[in-house]
């Protein structure tokens, strides 16, 4: 019987192990658009050596002017296959490393990409196909853009579910926040803000600690029929003068508690968040950071920005 149950296991932690490995093969595409505000920065294409990454757009590209920079001795040469851009490394890049791909289009527009290598601390896959899009209207993207939408939703909603359940310094911090324990923490109230939604009134607070940073949501529930419950809380950075919600900032660790999972018509509960220092460094440096609050329908209910000057050494 044990040995059964023993080669029964084992099947089992290898069919994990070949999900796990499966999805980590599967193929990177993503969505870019293009728009024409001379504030957008210059989309990233990520390469490694001996895999061919491909743009894919709209319309044909023009061969005779599409090409690269520094490219020789580093990549093969540039190819334009109808409406594809075929880009190989011929060896591996730093993460330092830029070089700059011009693709024109056959109605002579240009489109400038930043040719570079992923970072192995972020974890990710080198661009396999890049679907560029110029027009964010047409039929072709906003159905991409509706995917990447539940694709978003997808990892947020697991990433919620990770930081929910994890036991560290942090949570056992929420913990305490969320009973209203603030005075056994080493936090202290910095703000308070007051939101008046449809159904809900909200009340924020930050507190600021050393080298940490938290946000304490008092949820009141005032529908006369329907439950509230929390679906998500995300946290990103944040680049001066943006606006949630945020769709295309990084995404930063977190600890979060509840001290209940569903807030009946007429009640009030807490929603405790505890970030580190840590979290307000960006890939371009220190950068402050939204705290975004989702409801069970979908909707956001509110967010509140947290200045990275919040945390005290």
């Amino acid at each position: 019987m044990w040995s059964l149950l023993l080669r029964r296991s084992t099947l089992l932690l290898s069919l994990v192990a070949s999900v796990a490995v499966a999805r980590d093969r599967e193929p990177r595409v993503r969505n870019v658009y293009i728009r024409d505000s001379p504030k957008d920065e210059v989309e990233r294409v990520y390469v490694t050596r001996q895999v061919v990454t491909v743009l894919r757009f709209e319309q044909p590209c023009d061969p005779k002017r599409t090409k690269m920079l520094g490219w020789e001795g580093r990549f093969e040469p540039v190819e334009c296959a109808g409406k594809r851009v075929l880009v190989e490394p011929l060896q591996n890049l730093e993460p330092e490393d830029r070089f700059l791909l011009l693709v024109t289009l056959a109605d002579g527009k240009e489109l400038p990409f930043t040719v570079t290598a992923i970072r192995e601390k972020e974890r990710e896959r080198p661009d396999q196909q890049v679907n560029v899009f110029l027009d964010p209207e047409t039929r072709d993207a906003l159905r991409a853009q509706l995917e990447d939408t539940r694709t978003r939703e997808q990892l947020f909603m697991e990433a919620t579910r990770r930081h929910w359940q994890e036991d560290t310094e942090d949570h056992a911090l929420a913990r305490l926040l969320k009973k209203g324990a603030w005075k056994l923490t080493p936090f202290r109230p910095r703000k308070h803000w007051y939101f008046k939604n449809k159904g809900t009134d909200i009340e924020a607070t930050v507190l600021t600690g050393k080298a940490k940073a938290a946000v304490l949501f008092r949820v009141t529930n005032h529908d006369p029929s329907r439950s509230w419950s929390l679906a998500e809380v995300r946290l990103l950075t944040t680049r001066p003068g943006e606006k949630p919600p945020l769709l295309f900032s990084e995404a930063k660790p977190f600890a979060l508690q509840a001290d209940r999972d569903e807030i009946p018509p007429g009640a009030s509960g807490f929603v405790a968040v505890v970030v580190d220092g840590s979290a307000f460094t960006s890939q371009e440096g220190p950068s402050d950071l939204t705290v975004e609050l989702y409801r069970h329908d979908g909707l956001m209910e509110t967010h509140v920005l947290l200045d990275r000057r919040l945390v005290r050494e």
